[in-house]
């Protein structure tokens, strides 16, 4: 799907295009061409009616910083990691911008809802959007602003994993599965704040933003790094978590062997007495004793209440 926003007496229109209709846009019109879920067809007519190069799916995806940034006389071409939620899990997914001139087109292979949120935005405030920089920035400003609120969440989360540890430790599997997706979620977020710093701070660079734009991802660059810092402060909080975890589990631990080493030391008098007196040894002194063999009995029991008694006195059972 193609969506065109002409801009009209400072009013801006959306239009759905075909791309047998691309030829017939205006281009002084365009401010923003927001391409979803193109076709390579799609992109070769896009290409043809606004004598523009398009990054492919497979080229937007590239990791090296070249791919992510490049600026040449004929405008800007940016690829940026944008946050999608599938399964409950957090995910990059690549979005391109191209700034042409003074319009900026956006190629997207995922349904980003704050797309819709910024095309309403730009309908209500279109003297505050007059050309694609512009756009670009309220994206971007936009992106950030969703992207404090997700980490907001996440910290949330992870701090009432805290607060119910005692319960979580219950269940360690349960524990350990809850910490592996807090730990995995905060790692795609933190990738996808420093690859907004880095191309925030290429922006700054850049020749084809004026200085009251560079002035604005100059505010951005801060929070983002505040956000980078608040996702480390996850990892500090998880890796303090895992540490209370182990250790109660090494209390638990402590307390089965605890358990069986006080058992061991109270059946070990009278498995010794019990032994001696199973010895089958033809002069053993208290063979022919009448009494012999409730004496024994007494002294096995008294041998194992009297290890018992001691323990519980001293508050070690």
């Amino acid at each position: 799907m193609i969506r065109a926003f002409l801009r009209k007496d400072e009013t801006f229109t959306p239009v759905i295009v075909e791309t047998d209709q691309l030829s017939t846009l205006d281009r002084s019109a365009l401010v923003w061409l927001d391409i979803l879920f193109p076709t390579p067809d799609d992109l070769a007519a896009v290409e043809e009616s606004l004598r523009i190069e398009l990054p492919t799916r497979q080229e937007s995806e590239e990791i090296e910083f070249s791919s992510r940034f490049w600026e040449d006389k004929s405008g800007v071409d940016i690829n940026t990691y944008f946050l999608v939620r599938q399964d409950g899990k957090f995910q990059n997914e690549t979005v391109s911008f191209i700034l042409r001139d003074n319009f900026v087109v956006t190629i997207r292979f995922s349904d980003h809802r704050i797309f819709t949120e910024f095309s309403r935005k730009l309908r209500l405030s279109p003297r505050v959007f007059k050309e694609g920089t512009d756009i670009l920035s309220g994206i971007l400003a936009m992106r950030v602003d969703m992207d404090a609120d997700i980490l907001e969440v996440l910290s949330k989360e992870i701090s009432n994993l805290g607060r119910n540890n005692l319960q979580s430790f219950e269940s360690p599997r349960l524990f350990l599965e809850s910490t592996t997706v807090f730990e995995d979620s905060n790692i795609t977020i933190r990738e996808n704040l420093t690859d907004k710093l880095r191309l925030l701070s290429s922006l700054l660079r850049s020749t084809t933003i004026s200085e009251a734009q560079k002035k604005e991802f100059g505010i951005m660059i801060k929070d983002v790094n505040s956000l980078v810092t608040s996702a480390n402060f996850n990892f500090e909080r998880l890796d303090y978590l895992q540490n209370m975890f182990l250790n109660r589990l090494g209390i638990e631990q402590n307390k089965v062997i605890k358990i069986f080493t006080v058992m061991s030391v109270i059946f070990l008098p009278p498995t010794l007495i019990a032994s001696i007196y199973g010895m089958n040894f033809r002069f053993l002194p208290e063979l022919e004793w009448a009494w012999g063999y409730p004496v024994a009995l007494a002294l096995i029991i008294i041998s194992a209440v009297l290890p018992i008694y001691i323990f519980k006195k001293r508050g070690w059972l």
